[in-house]
């Protein structure tokens, strides 16, 4: 493997934050704004869907059989308690309880669509209330008219959260290139 390759990779990882506006209009094209319980479970699944879909085909470690699903889930239902718990409000603290919240139920969602061979995987779980909350935090003080009650934080939330979720995926998952394909060499096996 090249000195370039983890960089590669967290680029390529990178350039997902492009899907969250596109999820954001995906959601609020399904659904409105997120101001009910229903408008929240189902623009929350649909931008997860779309921003699911996007990591895993971006991505050489994730299996996008299982990562698009858990994404769209573990978004729709963590829409539906965060925003319901804020009260569908948007100020600063509001939209950062509700991002902490979304991620704490797609954390773990997406923790167990990792691949099996992903190190720690409950540090992804662990991180996503924070990271998820920075998101909507850098939304917000970026301007972006949260008023509207989008189903996803903006490009400001969406270039922070990935490019900080890009070096946790990095350090958790190794690349499908690196593994090696077929059975361990004998000498392997006996050394584990």
């Amino acid at each position: 493997m090249s000195a370039s390759h983890p960089s590669r990779s967290w680029w390529t990882w990178f350039a997902g934050f492009l899907s969250f506006p596109i999820a954001g209009v995906a959601g609020t094209a399904a659904v409105g704004r997120v101001d009910s319980p229903i408008a929240a479970l189902v623009g929350g699944t649909v931008a997860g869907l779309v921003i699911g879909a996007a990591q895993a085909l971006l991505s050489r470690r994730l299996d996008p059989r299982r990562w698009i699903p858990a994404t769209a889930l573990g978004m729709g239902l963590g829409l539906l308690v965060g925003a319901s718990i804020v009260g569908y409000r948007t100020s600063l603290p509001d939209l950062a309880i509700m991002g902490a919240l979304t991620g704490a139920v797609l954390g773990p969602v997406q923790a167990l669509a990792l691949p099996s061979r992903t190190r720690a995987r409950w540090l992804w779980g662990a991180a996503m209330p924070a990271l998820w909350a920075s998101g909507w935090i850098a939304t917000t003080l970026g301007g972006i008219s949260v008023q509207d009650q989008f189903t996803v934080f903006g490009a400001y939330g969406a270039i922070t959260f990935s490019a900080l979720s890009g070096l946790l995926l990095g350090r958790l998952v190794p690349d499908r290139t690196s593994v090696p394909s077929g059975p361990a060499p004998a000498t392997a096996r006996i050394a584990s």
